[in-house]
């Protein structure tokens, strides 16, 4: 038997005995084609840190198909304390090769394969690997990087999730092409349970970088905490006039400083609500974005999780599309960028 949902093809309604034992309560909750679809997936993550560990434990344990993981650095001493893969004697060795056997045990239904030759993300070797995979997911590389590979998914059709943390900030990107998915009639009598199917138009990263906010009013600015944005923007433009590396040096704060402000002006944002990027702000940023801090990891590594298993399952709205947290106070927002 099989049947068809918004936006995903014909699927399966049978699963194995011991997958209906394993994700008996994910079943209760989204149902049985939505976990269906989460097995069905294969799912391709870039880049092993602390965003990204966070992120596969959760997908894996929520039982997608297969998982394929790139990564061509080693492990370093400062991964250890966000990468919960990793231990002390993993120093030195290939990030993939270290974290394999541990996501494998995390849950024995979801093939694992890594991947630590960096050539499989240049040009026609990446479109020959997307070419396997359903969803892709970057996270923590530079804004260059970013636009390049979302380019690349967006012109295969491969839905495309990036994040990232840089100290006590994080965020998360997603296009998702044309995304259909069904939620449920908030317009519906209360006695009245429906649902109804909707549809998302999303758009790659270089178009929503060219947002502008002039269409918001002031509380609709304020109530997204600009600030934060706008610091993620000034990191990415910092990183590419400094060879992809992040401040690490109070001395970067000037420089920072009058990349947001820039920023801020050729966006059109609200001058009541932001006239200019907080110094406080940008003097942490300069100091603290170039560190992972564990719990900032978690915090968006598992939304971002959370966010990939609500797409692939078609239920309710995923973000759109750009998305900040902002650990000094603990929470975050969503930006509409760039789209209809």
């Amino acid at each position: 038997m099989a049947t068809t949902d918004p936006g995903t093809k014909s699927v399966p309604l049978s699963i194995t005995e011991d997958e209906a034992a394993v994700y008996d309560r994910q079943i209760r909750l989204w149902g049985l084609e939505a976990q269906q679809r989460m097995r069905n997936a294969t799912i391709l993550m870039v880049r092993l840190k602390g965003v990204a560990t966070e992120a596969i434990k959760n997908i894996v344990l929520a039982g997608i198909g297969k998982l394929i993981v790139v990564d061509s650095d080693d492990v370093a001493e400062q991964d250890l304390g966000a990468g919960f893969f990793f231990r002390d004697e993993d120093v030195g060795k290939k990030r993939v090769d270290a974290a394999k056997a541990r996501i494998e045990s995390l849950n024995p239904l979801v093939a694992v394969e890594t991947l630590s030759d960096p050539s499989v993300l240049e040009d026609n070797g990446f479109e020959t690997l997307l070419a396997g995979v359903d969803m892709v997911c970057v996270t923590d590389v530079d804004r260059t990087t970013l636009i390049r590979l979302n380019d690349t998914c967006r012109r295969l059709g491969k839905p495309f999730y990036s994040g990232g943390t840089y100290g006590l900030l994080g965020y998360i990107f997603c296009d998702l092409l044309q995304h259909e998915y069904i939620a449920p009639d908030r317009s519906a009598q209360k006695d009245a349970s429906k649902n109804v199917k909707n549809t998302a138009a999303y758009v790659p990263l270089r178009t929503a970088l060219q947002h502008r906010w002039t269409g918001m009013t002031r509380r609709q600015t304020k109530e997204v905490n600009p600030a934060i944005p706008f610091s993620v923007l000034a990191l990415w433009e910092y990183q590419a006039t400094h060879s992809g590396a992040l401040p690490d040096d109070p001395m970067a704060a000037q420089e920072l400083e009058e990349i947001a402000n820039k920023l801020i002006g050729e966006a059109g944002v609200n001058k009541q609500v932001l006239p200019n990027i907080p110094r406080e702000l940008i003097e942490t940023l300069a100091t603290t974005a170039a560190h992972e801090l564990s719990p900032v990891c978690a915090v968006v590594g598992g939304l971002l999780a959370q966010d990939i298993l609500k797409a692939l399952a078609a239920r309710e709205p995923p973000i759109a599309n750009f998305f900040t947290f902002d650990g000094n106070l603990g929470g975050g927002t969503v930006v509409r960028m760039g789209m209809p």
